[in-house]
């Protein structure tokens, strides 16, 4: 049986007039300019795609590259300036929060007021309340009106009425982020149960995690255009080359092999000669907090997938590379170049040095350069952390600070599949049946 694309979007365009001050606007609505008095901003520039129906897509891209225009559009939010779109089947869309509710009405008179804008009688909403309640879990917070809600809350009930009102198709942008870890969990298992149910389900995230688990396709989107669409794996690569402002290259989809899509063979980002800096093509922390007596000093650094790529997405389970660059200044015995990996919340969570592994920098005169690699495999949890840097050392026998940076940079850890705590296990689990003989 053939499938059906239930999302047909074609050619679409949406095109903004952005004007220098108000007047202008104003002269032109009223005819009193023949002058542009705009300048346009194209959001969406042709942009073409289909949904098949029981397909989880999500929808990726750097911020302004279109992807929450495309959804409203989608949803009827805003208006395309060309193209065309055919959804077949009942949206139920969870847009930025406060989209379709009224901020005056309570909780449980917005519940009504979406459900009606849906098409469903009061009768056939007094049927669904109490799964939609009891969803939210937001208590007698649902008598009061929603301005008085936190963003959890909100989006607590916006997800509750979306998901229990029997949509063929549910859109959801970004909105998830603001729950709690509990609630968020509750709502991808809302999700499997979708997907078993064989409903289509748009997303659109920076949660790449979650994005490359639950989606069976992904498009990706960069400055208004579409850029390639297919498998998750092969559409988070890109996106990470794009989040370094490199040229992205398309892997070839099966594993191992590293092709683009003409067929050539797909080169990794070779780092720089030693005259050029390699964070030029990787984001660092503009506040990194610095400090030291420099007589050795970290002057560059950078992470590296393992494709070769510098990049502050790791795919969990992978091998990658730290590569750091130390200058001595002065006279020194044995400096210890040092990384740290933290949490958001600030909690130390692994890291290592060049004494611990043993690994000694020697000769250590002044003027010399090094480039200390640290190799390993990903074990921690998908999720960000902090990436910290550090030169130390012993000076006229006294434990000296030469050089540290803290929170140097971002890395987000890209995981299918977490287990309990800071790091995986990598267990091997096997299941036994056991049987008893009677005598």
């Amino acid at each position: 049986m053939e499938e059906k694309n239930i999302i047909t979007v074609s050619h679409l365009t949406k095109c903004y007039k952005l004007y220098n001050k108000p007047s202008d606007r104003l002269r032109e609505a009223l005819g009193l300019t023949r002058q542009k008095k705009y300048r346009e901003h194209y959001a969406l520039q042709d942009v073409s795609f289909s949904v098949r129906e029981g397909e989880c897509v999500g929808i990726i891209g750097v911020n302004g590259s279109g992807k929450s225009t495309v959804l409203k559009i989608i949803t009827g939010v805003l208006s395309p300036t060309e193209g065309e779109i055919s959804v077949d089947g009942r949206i139920s869309a969870l847009l930025e929060l406060g989209a379709g509710f009224n901020m005056e009405y309570t909780g449980l008179e917005n519940v009504y007021l979406n459900g009606t804008m849906i098409g469903f009688t009061e009768s056939e909403i007094d049927e669904r309340l109490d799964a939609i309640l009891s969803f939210a879990d937001i208590g007698d917070f649902i008598h009061q009106p929603v301005k008085t809600y936190s963003s959890g809350m909100f989006v607590r009930l916006a997800f509750a009425i979306a998901i229990n009102i029997d949509p063929e198709i549910l859109i959801v942008d970004e909105a998830l982020s603001v729950g709690d870890v509990f609630f968020q969990a509750k709502c991808f298992h809302k999700f499997e149960e979708f997907k078993a149910q064989g409903r289509t389900i748009l997303i659109v995230s920076h949660d790449l995690s979650s994005i490359a688990k639950y989606c069976d396709r992904v498009i990706l989107l960069h400055k208004g255009k579409l850029l390639d669409q297919g498998s998750p794996k092969a559409m988070v690569d890109m996106y990470k080359q794009l989040l370094v402002h490199q040229e992205p290259v398309r892997q070839k989809e099966d594993a191992g092999t590293e092709e683009s899509s003409d067929g050539a063979a797909a080169e990794p980002v070779h780092l720089p000669g030693a005259s050029d800096s390699w964070r030029e093509g990787f984001t660092v922390n503009p506040n990194t907090l610095e400090y030291g007596d420099r007589q050795a000093q970290i002057t560059d650094f950078v992470v590296l997938d393992q494709e070769g790529r510098q990049s502050n997405t790791i795919d969990k389970g992978s091998v990658f590379e730290i590569k750091v660059r130390i200058r001595l200044n002065t006279e020194l015995e044995d400096p210890i170049v040092a990384f740290t990996f933290k949490n958001i919340q600030g909690t130390e969570i692994t890291g290592t040095n060049t004494m611990y592994e043993k690994v000694k920098i020697s000769p250590a005169s002044p003027g010399r350069e090094f480039i200390v690699t640290f190799r390993q495999r990903m074990d921690l949890q998908g999720g960000e952390y902090l990436l910290s840097f550090g030169c130390t050392g012993y000076s006229n026998g006294d434990f000296t600070v030469f050089h540290r940076l803290y929170d140097a940079c971002n890395i987000s850890v890209v995981s299918l599949q977490n287990t309990v705590g800071f790091y995986d296990m990598n267990s091997d689990v096997t299941v036994e049946e056991v049987t008893s003989e009677r005598s």
